[in-house]
Order: structure tokens, then sequence, then C-alpha cells
């Protein structure tokens, strides 16, 4: 066994912690915070309440207010313009996995010359080493679904090439964390089955990765299980605090995960479908294919015994086959109502899913390189066909 254990950054996890972030000793003097382009993040006061806890701890900031649910590389580009022309020491990521994934890009190219692609290592990517370190970064996670407060990667497309990929380094840890289950109380029904499902495929792939190690099992099972004993109590009722805390830990843990293991090819399949299909929300991509993929990691008897502990941490504890985690699975999604989501009803056709297998291999070539057995361009297919509805 091989691993190397590196998770530099301080979380603080609970109930009201946003509002003690003034008491954190902050990493520099002036701030760009990065928000989504929708209305909730000032709508719901989380916007506010973090300018309020900024000023207490004598910092400035300025609000950078365009990343997509999918964010882009124009984004990142713009938003590190402003960031150097505001002089700002750190950047805040106030939000999703879209945000503060674009905040760790920003603050890349806040220190550093060129294009966010001139630095990303697949497809049209060149791959060339981080010259200048980032500025710090701080995440402030108001979802349940990356685990991107507690891990180095982030995940940007590159809109005119349709490539989704990802891309993280000991330098895109945040220096900081903050997370408050109570960011997540106004998240909608639909939203929190897709983030939590985000959270647990992190979680399970982690596991079944190749590199997969003792630590990244303890983290891996702890979420999975937390995730399919709450998810369905924080999507039918989005007030229930234990239940948004418990869905809140699992995806801190599933970070975790992404830091000591990582995604395999599901992830790679996902990408390359809401590259195309924007609209897509990740999570629901995720879920869409869930179902045929992991079966055919259980047909080709693949991590048998990996699965049977996926199957008894949601819950059978009389699981003993492969196909049990499969359906263990499929009664969480119908639980969470999402067991019937549809790929035309985002407007992808059948037609362009041998399409979608050469994206996911060209531009997410690493994670098939992790995957248990080997999943051909021809599985790759049939796990886009047999999920297609």
């Amino acid at each position: 066994m091989q691993f190397t254990y590196h998770i530099p950054t301080r979380i603080v996890f609970g109930k009201g912690s946003l509002g003690r972030l003034h008491t954190e000793k902050l990493p520099g003097k002036r701030a760009l915070i990065v928000i989504s382009s929708g209305k909730s993040t000032r709508a719901n006061g989380y916007l506010a309440q973090l300018e309020t806890e900024l000023e207490q701890a004598g910092v400035s900031s300025v609000v950078f207010d365009k990343i997509l649910p999918n964010p882009v590389r124009g984004h990142v580009m713009e938003g590190a313009l402003l960031c150097r022309r505001e002089r700002c020491d750190f950047v805040i990521g106030l939000g999703g996995g879209s945000t503060i994934d674009s905040a760790k890009g920003i603050a890349i190219m806040a220190t550093n010359e060129g294009d966010l692609w001139d630095y990303i290592g697949g497809g049209s990517g060149e791959g060339k080493p981080i010259p200048v370190w980032p500025l710090p970064i701080v995440a402030i996670t108001t979802t349940a679904g990356t685990g991107t407060e507690a891990d180095p990667w982030l995940v940007i497309t590159k809109e005119e090439t349709n490539e989704k990929i990802g891309m993280g380094y000991e330098g895109t840890f945040p220096v900081l964390s903050i997370v408050d289950p109570l960011l997540t109380v106004s998240i909608p029904a639909s939203l929190t089955a897709y983030q939590g499902f985000d959270a647990l495929f992190h979680s399970t792939e982690g596991y079944i990765n190749k590199i997969a190690n003792t630590l990244s099992d303890l983290y891996s099972l702890e979420a999975i299980r937390l995730i399919a004993k709450s998810l369905a109590h924080a999507v039918k009722d989005g007030a229930n605090l234990q239940a948004r805390e418990d869905v809140s830990l699992a995806n801190t843990l599933a970070g975790m995960v992404e830091s000591t293991s990582g995604c395999i090819s599901e992830h790679s399949l996902e990408h390359a479908l809401s590259a195309y299909y924007p609209a897509l929300p990740h999570g629901a991509g995720l879920i869409m294919i869930s179902i045929a993929y992991y079966t055919h990691l259980a047909h080709a008897h693949a991590c048998d015994e990996r699965m049977v502990a996926m199957a008894k941490a949601m819950g059978n504890q009389d699981a003993t086959r492969a196909m049990d985690f499969v359906h263990a699975l499929h009664d969480l999604q119908k639980a969470c109502g999402v067991d019937k989501l549809k790929m035309s009803d985002y407007g992808i056709q059948k037609e362009d899913l041998p399409k979608m297998v050469e994206n996911a291999r060209q531009n997410m070539a690493g994670l098939f390189e992790v995957d248990p057995v080997v999943l051909s361009d021809e599985d790759c297919l049939a796990i886009y066909k047999n999920s297609y509805r």
C-alpha cells in the first residue's frame, strides 16, 4: 500500500460557523468574493452576512457574481482580471462546488500569466507547471455536493471546445473552509438530491478506485452511511437540521476521499454529458448513468467485496452480492424522487452518445486508469445507451 496524506485546510464545521468567521485568522486584508450568477446568495442573506463578518475582521471586499452551474474558463479569466485590478490578496468562494472551483481557478490566474488552459493537463490543455503560487483561497460552502472545501480539485469547462476537465495541486487547497449546515437549508429538494448523490459517488468511486487506501476507506464508508441515512430526509424536509448536518458532514468527508483516493470513470462519463449540455446539473447526470455503470461493474465482478461493503454501509446488513449495492442505490434514488430522470429532458440525443464516449476518453482519461476493471469504448457506450431515456 502507498499513499500520501495531505489535507492542509483548516475546516470549521457546525451550525452557525459562518457567524464566527471574523474570529478566524484570515489570509489577507482585501478579498474577492466569488458567487454564482443566480439570486439565492443575495436573497438568502448569505452574501450580506459574509460582508458583515469581513468588516468585523477589518477586511474589505469586492464581489464577482457571474459563475454558472457548470463553470466556464471565460469567467475564471474575467474574475482573475478583476482580482488583479482591485488588488485583492485572497479569494473567497461563497456557494456550491461551481463557485468554489471557480474561486480556485481565479486564485491561480490572479498570480500567473497566460490562460487557465495553459495549466490544464487534459484535452487541449498544455499541462504547464504553475509557476507562481495562487492567492490564498477561503471556501464557504452553501451546498452539500462536491466536497471541494476539503480537496484541491477544480473542474472547469472550456466553452469553445466542450472540454470539461479537472485540475488541482497543493496550491489549490483552501486555507480555510467554513461548513455551516444552516446555509444549506434553503436548497430546493431537487438540488439537494443532485448534490447529495454527487457526494455519494465521490465516496463510492473513491472506495473502489485502484488507489484506495485505509484512510480513504474510512472517509468513504462513513460518507456513504450518512448519505444513505439522511439524504432522503433532507430532500423531503429541507428544514430538518439533523439531516442537513449529516449530509454536510458526508460531503466534507467525500472531499477528504477526493484528497486521499479519487474519482473513477463514472465522473469522466458524466463530465462529457454536461460539457455538451451545460444545463444538465452534474449530480443529475451522475444519477442518470449510475445504475447502468455499477451494474456493469457488478456483472464484471470487478470489486465484489467492496460493493458488498458499500451495500452494508447503505443499510443492507444482509448484503452478499455486488448487485445488492445497485439495489440499495436504486432504492435511495427512488426515496429521493430522482429515479426517473431522463437525458432527453435536457436535449441529449441518443445519436450523440458515441461523441460523449470520445469526449470522456480524451479529456478525463486519467480516471479510466484507476478503474477497478478496464472499460472499453464499447462498454462506455453500452452504459450510456442503457441509461438513456
